[in-house]
């Protein structure tokens, strides 16, 4: 990372750790094995010569390694976390070194079903393994090795990011020193996984997918529109949606009122983010993401949620939010109930957001403050 001079903007650039041989794969927590895998990360602010100022940023679904900055002074998108992250913001990179990977799976050169098979010479597609939160958090740990780090200020995500934070604390206990859970749950509950599926569906109906054979064309990419339509509903609120855009039709013209073709404001909003992923997301990707998320349970492989959660050490800040119809805030704090049963120290906020459960992408101004009180709270 860099301060650009002349605009004082953060700069990023990602940069790529590979790993795993034939002899040395990788092994995945359904057994099968990765022979190459290659992670794509970004850093901001400067690793302490005692290496424990680092603070852990995981993406959600769609998200990238690029929580913050810019690549270039040129570039007009900035992180999707960028005002939480920088010099005096909540995650102050005056103070910690931010670490933010792109997920296992994931479409942004981490490795996954858009890949190139070291067996075949040609992508994976469907012949990718199946990957779940807990392989991700894995890689992540490898790449930290790599890193030369061993120890966690925080690791702080929201939705799939913050299921991921759950893994870590549950997992590698020893590791983390604070967890900022955001929107997100232990197990993925049934309405979720049966919003994921629709997607899914519609992805996999569409003739273009051919079986995720469809490298190099674009594929199914009325499918993988339709899917995130229907995720696009999902992360908004009934009071989101009638405050932006009630029944108000994109024609002002009242003689279209009747016309088929004539479209409401939300509709022509649902169109354009559909379009909008196909431009930068892989389909294949969306399916084996959405996948992960429905496998998602960290007490998987345990006795019990408790006996999971019981194995966290850090402290944890769980976030949920009052209009958040994917993961309602019933279940953030089922966590903090089972947390405090297990005698650990666990705290709950709720956002008091319209937004539904895009609010930690949108609500900057209630988590910032929230983030910065946490990690100065003693260990």
């Amino acid at each position: 990372m860099f301060i650009h001079k002349n605009s004082q903007e953060v700069i990023t650039r990602p940069e790529t750790f590979s790993f795993g041989a034939k002899a040395d794969p990788f092994l995945l927590e359904n057994g099968e094995q990765l022979t190459r895998v290659d992670v794509t990360y970004e850093t901001c602010g400067t690793l302490n010569p005692a290496r424990d100022n680092v603070i852990l940023i995981e993406h959600a679904l769609t998200g990238s390694a690029q929580c913050a900055g810019k690549h270039s002074p040129e570039e007009k998108t900035v992180g999707w976390w960028d005002p939480l992250i920088g010099p005096g913001k909540a995650f102050d990179t005056g103070k910690y070194f931010i670490v933010c990977a792109n997920v296992l799976g994931g479409c942004y050169g981490t490795t996954g079903p858009a890949s190139i098979n070291p067996e075949t010479g040609e992508p994976y597609g469907m012949d990718f393994p199946t990957v779940t939160i807990r392989d991700m958090v894995k890689v992540q740990k490898k790449l930290l090795e790599h890193l030369g780090i061993s120890k966690l200020k925080a690791v702080a995500g929201g939705s799939m990011g913050g299921m991921q934070v759950l893994e870590w604390a549950v997992t590698y206990p020893e590791w983390v020193e604070k967890a900022i859970c955001i929107a997100a749950s232990g197990w993925l509950y049934p309405q979720a996984i049966a919003f994921n599926e629709v997607g899914r569906r519609a992805i996999m109906i569409d003739p273009k997918w051919q079986g995720g054979r469809y490298y190099p064309g674009k594929g199914p990419v009325d499918g993988l529109a339709v899917a995130r339509m229907i995720g696009t509903i999902t992360y908004k609120s009934d009071e989101s949606m009638n405050h932006r855009f009630g029944r108000k039709l994109c024609s002002e013209d009242p003689g279209r009122y009747f016309c088929f073709d004539e479209q409401f404001e939300v509709e022509s909003y649902l169109h354009y983010h559909g379009s909008a992923l196909v431009k930068r997301f892989d389909a294949n990707c969306y399916l084996y993401l959405t996948k992960a998320m429905d496998l998602h349970d960290v007490s998987y492989g345990y006795d019990s949620h408790e006996a999971a959660l019981s194995r966290i050490q850090a402290g944890v800040l769980v976030m949920g939010i009052s209009s958040d119809i994917l993961f309602p805030t019933y279940q953030q704090k089922e966590i903090v109930e089972i947390l405090r049963k297990c005698a650990k120290k666990a705290q709950y906020f709720e956002l008091n957001s319209p937004h539904g459960h895009d609010g930690f992408l949108i609500e900057f101004e209630q988590i910032g403050p929230v983030i910065q009180r946490f990690l100065n709270l003693p260990s």
